[in-house]
């Protein structure tokens, strides 16, 4: 059994390809996962947690 890895995605991507990775890693539409992300990022932290995702999420 193949396991799943955690991506940025190339091809569906607006800034560093986080939120469409996400979006393919758990089988949800990036639209989605961006417009969680964007709520989250009012609270401070998203944007915080989104900078850090870019840095730890390896390329694909």
């Amino acid at each position: 059994m193949d396991a799943k890895k955690l991506y940025k995605s190339r091809n569906n991507k607006m800034l560093c390809g986080v939120c469409g990775g996400v979006g393919e890693y758990i089988n949800l539409d990036p639209t989605i996962v961006r417009l969680l992300w964007t709520i989250f990022a009012f609270t401070g932290w998203g944007v915080i947690a989104y900078i850090i995702a870019a840095v730890i999420i390896p390329e694909q």
